[in-house]
């Protein structure tokens, strides 16, 4: 398995053109914490684990998500994956509702977002990030 953690600019180029303008998405985050968050060296910064450096992020990026018309709608302690490769398992899911790709793209692409991202790179060892469309008609 791959591990993953930033997007690249390709990724970011794929989400644009393959997700429907102006309509509401939900990202999927799935995510494993590292056991210690491995943050770049600085004097006096505590060892913290991978989980307090994503709640410390989560805080940070909370009303970044709120002006951009964001919001969790779910979230899940990871407890078993029935139907996965072996070796592919993850701490938690997260469920985070925007109004438009366009929406979230302005968010992550932000120097206020990317300032808070430090803690995001130090607590994940790896993670996915998919879009849906949740309550839209197929076709």
């Amino acid at each position: 398995m791959q591990k993953t953690v930033d997007p690249s600019g390709h990724d970011f180029k794929r989400l644009a053109a393959e997700v429907p303008q102006d309509v509401p998405i939900v990202m999927l985050n799935l995510l494993k914490f590292r056991a210690v968050a491995a943050y770049p060296p600085e004097p006096g910064r505590a060892e913290v684990s991978g989980r307090a450096a994503y709640a410390t992020y989560s805080r940070e990026v909370a009303p970044i998500l709120q002006r951009r018309g964001g919001r969790p709608i779910w979230h899940a302690e990871v407890r078993s994956a029935f139907i996965a490769p072996e070796g592919e398992d993850w701490d938690e899911v997260l469920l985070v509702s925007y109004p438009s790709v366009q929406a979230f793209l302005a968010m992550v692409t932000s120097a206020e977002y990317q300032a808070v991202t430090i803690h995001r790179r130090a607590a994940l060892e790896n993670a996915r990030l998919i879009a849906t469309l949740p309550d839209q008609p197929k076709g």
